[in-house]
């Protein structure tokens, strides 16, 4: 039942990006095969400009077994992984890097580090994620927020995710995406609260709160995703069944949803945070090469947006 698949880069993520200058990027705990080996492949792409950032003699041990000469590229040596995710994020504030990649340290790591009030990459927006998925052989993208910061947004928050996530969206290339506030159903009811804050949400956006984007629901995910489920259900409107960004009420759905995309699908899940003065590419350490290097290139095209 689970997919055997192999991963796909999405190959028009990456042509959009090569046309790109390369974005400068700090990679926080570097000293790591699967994040030096990720830095590797999105450097030689010409997708970023790296600084590594991690334990110096591991990080030169490592690039020499991947065959990467490392030699003019900034290696910043610092340890333990928290002292690691700290000097990555004063690179960023400094504006010596435009963009953060977590390697090999623990989520925890790198966000409190990112969100601390005096390492000066906050801003007037609350940090959300998004996940980029694609699956092999369909050039359908979708876009998946919030499955690793936010537990359980309120109405503000929500709202800060909706700007986050259709932001990128414009940076990605989409004129007016289409953003499906996903509940357990379309109808709003009391007895399912996630229906009425989408409600809010759908309101709000509508009244010229969130720009440049079609917002609508309570979606239940197939009339969110499937034209023919909407129809069937009378459910019309221009998100209806062909949404480009799905934001769930709680974390626990965003995280199930993009995970069975993962193992059913074989989808590739790029994961950046988006509201900080710099995106963060932010994946597990368990994922991919691939997904990191997809993950790059939305950081970079984010970068390159704000430029």
């Amino acid at each position: 039942m689970l997919s055997d698949h192999p991963f796909e880069v999405p190959h028009d993520l990456i042509e959009k990006a090569k046309r790109l200058p390369a974005v400068s990027m700090a990679v926080a705990g570097a000293d790591h095969p699967v994040a030096l080996e990720s830095a590797k492949q999105a450097t030689d792409a010409g997708l970023i400009i790296p600084t590594l950032v991690g334990d110096k003699s591991d990080i030169e041990r490592i690039a020499k077994d991947l065959g990467w000469d490392i030699t003019g590229i900034r290696v910043v040596n610092s340890k333990p992984e928290q002292h690691a995710a700290d000097a990555a994020v004063q690179l960023a504030s400094k504006n010596e890097v435009q963009s953060l990649m977590k390697g090999q340290l623990h989520t925890d790591s790198i966000m409190r580090a990112v969100v601390q009030r005096d390492a000066g990459l906050r801003t007037d927006r609350r940090i959300s994620h998004v996940f980029h998925m694609t699956a092999p052989g369909s050039d359908k993208v979708l876009m998946i927020s919030d499955a690793s910061v936010n537990v359980a947004p309120n109405e503000e928050t929500l709202l800060h995710i909706v700007q986050n996530s259709v932001d990128l969206a414009h940076a990605l290339g989409y004129e007016l995406p289409k953003v499906a506030m996903l509940s357990g159903s379309e109808s709003v009811i009391d007895s399912m609260p996630s229906t009425i804050l989408a409600r809010k949400i759908v309101e709000r956006a509508n009244s010229g709160e969130v720009e440049g984007a079609d917002v609508d629901g309570p979606f239940a995910f197939d009339n969110a995703v499937s034209p023919e489920a909407a129809k069937l259900k009378g459910i019309s409107g221009p998100v209806a069944g062909q949404a480009d960004i799905l934001v769930t009420p709680n974390i626990e759905m965003a995280n199930g949803l993009f995970k069975m995309l993962v193992y059913f699908r074989s989808a590739l899940a790029a994961g950046v945070v988006l509201g900080a003065k710099v995106p963060v590419v932010l994946t597990s350490r368990a994922d991919p090469p691939e997904a990191r290097f997809a993950a790059c290139a939305i950081a970079q095209l984010r970068a390159a947006h704000d430029a």
